[in-house]
């Protein structure tokens, strides 16, 4: 008599192997890849902060004068409230973007003068 083949095997399953072959097979990989969601989070990421904008732009009463990069294309907020919406929408898309790049900065110098 041989000891392993006497041994139980101890199977570890919550459902105490009650499931078919087929239920077991059903999460097998199709073999498709997974579709990239990059997209669907930047197209989200921009929608969410141009409707951000748009409120700020809604809650502020008071007349605003802004000029895009040159001095001689300025418009007045409550005359043109898509121009000024799309002003501040800019404006957080610099700040987010100043704040993503001094933190990929300060990554770098971090990995490279470690103390």
């Amino acid at each position: 008599m041989n000891v392993d083949d006497e041994a139980k095997k101890v199977i570890w399953s919550l459902q105490n192997n009650k499931r078919t072959e087929v239920e077991r097979n059903v999460f097998q990989p199709t073999g498709k890849k997974p579709m990239n969601k990059n997209l669907v989070y930047i197209l989200s990421a921009i929608g969410i902060t141009f409707l951000m904008s748009f409120a700020l732009s809604l809650f502020s009463k008071e007349t605003t004068q802004f000029c895009f990069l040159i001095e001689s294309y300025c418009f007045n907020s409550t005359e043109n409230p898509l121009a000024y919406t799309f002003y501040i929408f800019m404006n957080l898309w610099i700040l987010i973007l100043g704040i993503g790049i001094a933190y990929l900065i300060g990554k770098k110098l971090g990995n490279r003068f470690k103390i």
